[in-house]
């Protein structure tokens, strides 16, 4: 078969080194140290989507450098500067999350959720693409959409995300029941653990929730400079952006299905499983 005869989407493996699919390390090679050791998250943009951040909260470090909110306008979503911080307290307690785990991260707000922790599934896809535009490399998703609707709309923007390597992190709903786009394959959905443990990562291999991050009683910044203890998926969610972040931060480049091989390498129930198959009966 000539050149010209190649099949369509070829042409990425017509030389795969030069094209950069071949990858200088193997699984059997990837710890923790590996994955994050010395990294800060610096050089990383993560985007919350979310109620807003109190951009002078203690919690987030100065480390707020965009805010935006998404207004309805004769029922088109209006992407819009924002300098109203947080409405209720969840974004901004993601925030903290975040950079407890990964201090030099940079943060963009995306409000899309008002006083009462609500909004449009609408707004909230605004506010995605508007992030995905921006280019950001990752963004927390502590919220979802039940809009059968919407189910489109959020597949198309959840495939852009992974095409463009932009991680999403998407909580799963607090109650069975569909919701959107934490269920899509292409996300990093995560549910939470009990384990008080911001570093403990379990990887689940029967989706379609895949990790597990600590999300009970979680010490998390709340509304005008305070503090709280909460429960929820929501805040499970950000400990896995953070170390997505760091990751990114040492690895840049990575696309989100290296980043999931990565996440199951390095999770907690793998290792113990392999310590004690080490260790005998």
């Amino acid at each position: 078969m000539t050149e010209q005869e190649r099949p369509a989407w070829s042409e990425p493996f017509a030389d795969p080194a030069s094209a950069g699919l071949l990858r200088s390390i193997s699984l059997d090679a990837v710890d923790r140290d590996w994955a994050w050791g010395g990294s800060s998250g610096a050089g990383v943009t993560v985007a919350i989507i979310d109620s807003g951040l109190e951009v002078d909260h203690p919690a987030l470090l100065g480390r707020v450098v965009e805010s935006v909110a998404v207004d309805l306008v004769d029922g088109e979503p209006n992407v819009r500067a924002d300098d109203a911080g947080d409405m209720f307290g969840h974004g901004t307690a993601c925030g903290g999350i975040i950079l407890g785990l990964a201090p030099e991260v940079e943060l963009v707000s995306v409000r899309v959720l008002g006083p009462e922790l609500k909004g449009k599934g609408i707004a909230f896809a605004a506010g995605l693409d508007w992030a995905l535009e921006r280019g950001v490399q990752a963004a927390n998703l502590s919220l979802s959409s039940k809009s059968d609707a919407l189910f489109g709309t959020f597949h198309e923007l959840a495939d852009a995300a992974y095409f463009r390597n932009t991680a999403l992190v998407s909580a799963a709903n607090n109650v069975p029941g569909k919701s959107y786009p934490s269920l899509f394959s292409s996300v990093f959905s995560v549910a939470a653990h009990s384990v008080p443990d911001p570093w403990r990562l379990y990887y689940n291999p029967s989706p379609p929730v895949e990790f597990g991050a600590w999300g009970v009683d979680v010490p998390i910044a709340w509304k005008d400079g305070g503090s709280t203890v909460a429960t929820g998926n929501s805040f499970a969610a950000p400990h896995v952006a953070g170390l997505l972040a760091l990751i990114l931060a040492k690895h840049p480049g990575l696309t989100s299905f290296e980043l999931k091989a990565v996440l199951a390498a390095v999770a907690d129930n793998p290792r113990e499983r392999a310590t004690k198959r080490t260790a005998g009966p």
